[in-house]
């Protein structure tokens, strides 16, 4: 394993079914203490590899190590070990609706540990500061606002001061003034907590501004790793076409279709009418 990843794919395949592959033969590193983004097109593999990651699915080839384990090989209780250093950050949250902003960041604290409730008091509060939202400890989930409930899920995942965070599509359907927040704080708590974080995203500017390292997916496979400058200035038409958010290009405007003459000809050429 290289050393300095703390996660590391390779030769990894995975598909949902025998006729298509999500991932083909993938491999890439995740480097401690880094922020690193998955960007590509949609349907290209990123929260499948992330799913592969914490081990909710299995490759069907390959290995996915995480501080040298392999994630696909261990059993039951190997695995929840392995998923207790790491967090998970859900698209738009995934708070439970039916708990208090209090007891959802100190779930993970009652379920995997036997610590006193003063203490796991004192640790929620703490997380909870960390975000900013100490003093919405009693609200409810749908007392939150969009950004508000992605912070608090925040709190939670760094709840068990976990080694690796990851983010699917954290900054999805916040406003600007959220976003910046997340963005901010991200960037924040990897550095001050000495984490590593694994992102997905598709808001470019915000993922250039907080990223160490950004891996591109296209087409099941690894297109390019590098620094943000390296993937902004890639000559690589398929990541030039992402990053400029062009139209046209190899991911082409129009799906295939016969040709324009064949659906538009003479109305008794394509079967009749009237």
């Amino acid at each position: 394993m290289t050393g300095s990843a703390l996660v590391e794919l390779r030769d990894v395949v995975f598909g949902y079914d025998d006729d298509r592959l999500v991932l083909d033969r993938v491999s890439l590193h995740v480097p401690r203490g880094k922020v690193t983004v998955l960007i590509g097109t949609s349907g290209g593999g990123k929260t499948t590899l992330l799913r592969l990651i914490g081990g909710q699915l299995r490759a069907r080839s390959g290995q996915v190590l995480f501080d040298g384990q392999d994630v696909g090989t261990l059993d039951r209780d190997g695995l929840y070990a392995v998923r207790r250093r790491m967090g998970m950050l859900f698209q738009f949250g995934a708070l439970f609706t039916d708990m208090s902003v209090y007891d959802n960041v100190a779930f993970p604290l009652r379920e995997h540990t036997r610590l006193p409730e003063t203490l796991i008091r004192d640790i929620v509060l703490m997380k909870l500061h960390a975000v900013g939202l100490r003093g919405a400890r009693d609200l409810m989930p749908g007392e939150l606002s969009g950004g508000m409930a992605r912070r608090v899920a925040l709190a939670r995942a760094i709840a068990l001061d976990p080694q690796l965070i990851m983010y699917d599509e954290p900054f999805s359907g916040l406003d600007p003034i959220s976003l910046g927040t997340a963005a901010r704080l991200i960037r924040q708590l990897n550095d001050t907590l000495g984490l590593t974080s694994l992102m997905v995203s598709h808001e470019l500017e915000s993922t250039f501004a907080v990223a160490d390292h950004i891996i591109v997916l296209a087409n099941g496979r690894v297109a390019m790793q590098g620094t943000p400058e390296q993937v902004r200035h890639s000559d690589n038409p398929l990541i030039r076409q992402y990053v400029t958010a062009s139209p046209d290009g190899p991911v082409r405007f129009h799906y295939p279709a016969p040709a324009v003459a064949e659906d538009f000809g003479p109305q008794e050429a394509a079967g009749g009418g009237r």
